[in-house]
């Protein structure tokens, strides 16, 4: 497994005290390539899926198939998706016995995910996102979400971005990502890996979450389009108020002062709202 990379568990920080034995592995950094080499952290990823034997798994960035190797006995199909030319190839050609593994060398931005699930299923999906593109591929994600695809989702991300993504309103960290996020799943914080349990290490820790994919905008009662540009639009500048955000995107001050919810202070800023406050908003200004 590739790194292309609060709440606690009881495994708390895992240590790299059981090492995958390799040579040298060889790095692209223009790839973000930092391979995961801690053995005891790739059971734990690998069994954090679940019960995957009748299930449709997608792999992100699988490297040189350390965790690829966990999950082909598993899973009822597994499809590992591998930007590298030169790791593809040779993980199509190791998994060539195993019927239920198929590799495609492909760039996950542009990966289809419809095409890669039967109709009528959904499937989960395992991997560590580049640091670089990580918003964007949860973005992807979300999108294939809502649209009924995914059920759920453990991803390794940048220790930093996972604070924020699963963050709660009125912290620090919460923001557009996390009110993004939320919107789409139920974001659970599992454990965070040290730089020595990759190689070569990076320089910041990675953390892993849990997504299970459950979008609340029926729930909500708002248009995922329309409430999408709300969300961006109320967090534009994180330093400004709510009212201030939404003015310069070009609401009229006469029409906000009449919608303004009773229950949402005129000074409040974005980051302090649930999404329900946020949501009731919206309905009072569209």
């Amino acid at each position: 497994m590739r790194r292309f990379l609060s709440r606690k568990t009881a495994l708390g920080n895992l240590q790299p005290s059981h090492r995958i034995r390799r040579t040298a592995l060889k790095r692209k950094p223009k790839l973000g390539q930092n391979f995961l080499i801690d053995d005891r952290a790739r059971h734990t990823i690998a069994d954090a899926l679940g019960d995957i034997r009748h299930r449709t798994v997608i792999e992100i960035g699988p490297g040189h198939g350390a965790i690829t190797e966990i999950l082909a006995p598993r899973a009822g199909r597994l499809i590992a998706l591998e930007l590298d030319r030169e790791l593809a190839p040779a993980l199509a050609q190791r998994f060539a016995a195993s019927p239920n593994v198929q590799v495609i060398e492909t760039d996950v931005l542009k990966a289809d995910l419809s095409q890669l699930i039967p109709a009528g299923e959904t499937a989960d999906v395992i991997g560590n996102l580049p640091y670089y593109i990580t918003s964007d591929i949860l973005l992807q994600l979300f999108r294939a979400g809502a649209q009924g695809l995914l059920s759920r989702a453990i991803v390794m991300m940048q220790r930093e971005v996972a604070d924020r993504v699963a963050a709660s309103p009125g912290v620090r960290d919460y923001g557009l990502l996390s009110a993004t996020a939320q919107m789409n799943a139920q974001v659970e914080n599992l454990f965070t890996l040290p730089p020595s349990s990759f190689s070569p290490p990076p320089e910041v820790h990675s953390t892993v979450l849990r997504l299970h994919f459950a979008p609340r905008f029926k729930a909500l009662n708002v248009d995922p389009e329309g409430f999408d540009r709300f969300l961006k639009q109320s967090f534009a500048q994180k330093r400004k108020t709510l009212e201030n955000n939404l003015r310069a995107a070009g609401y009229p001050a006469p029409a906000l002062a009449a919608a303004w919810p009773a229950s949402i202070p005129r000074q409040a800023r974005a980051e302090s709202l649930s999404l329900e406050d946020m949501a009731e908003f919206y309905r009072a200004i569209t």
